[in-house]
């Protein structure tokens, strides 16, 4: 683990474990994880626009992903001080990383699927 690493999960928000086994089961625990993280790492960053792009996901539950995201430390909440209230959300540094995990669960179906 390089220093900023270390510095980041620091300031991390707490979780039940740190263990990344254990992050790992707890953010794919919902069906609209997958998507939810492929659109915002292809550059969708705002609630409205998550929510059009994502078929099928309500907005109580793009909302519950959220925020589960950012307190996990996945997703960077930036709000910005205009009228109306704009906010997106980004992939952070450890964000980018986890998402490699879930690249690679990927490519495990795909070749589970024979692809």
């Amino acid at each position: 683990m390089i220093d900023n690493d270390k510095k980041y999960f620091a300031i991390m928000p707490k979780l039940n474990s740190r263990r990344v086994d254990m992050l790992l089961e707890d953010v794919i625990g919902c069906r609209w994880t997958i998507s939810v993280l492929r659109a915002v790492a292809s550059g969708v960053r705002r609630p409205g626009a998550l929510e059009r792009s994502i078929e099928g996901i309500s907005t109580k539950v793009l909302n519950d992903r959220l925020r589960h995201f950012t307190r996990a430390g996945i997703f960077e909440r930036v709000q910005f001080p205009e009228i109306p209230p704009r906010v997106e959300y980004r992939l952070t540094a450890f964000g980018k990383k986890f998402l490699k995990l879930l690249r690679e669960v990927e490519k495990l179906q795909e070749e589970l699927n024979g692809n």
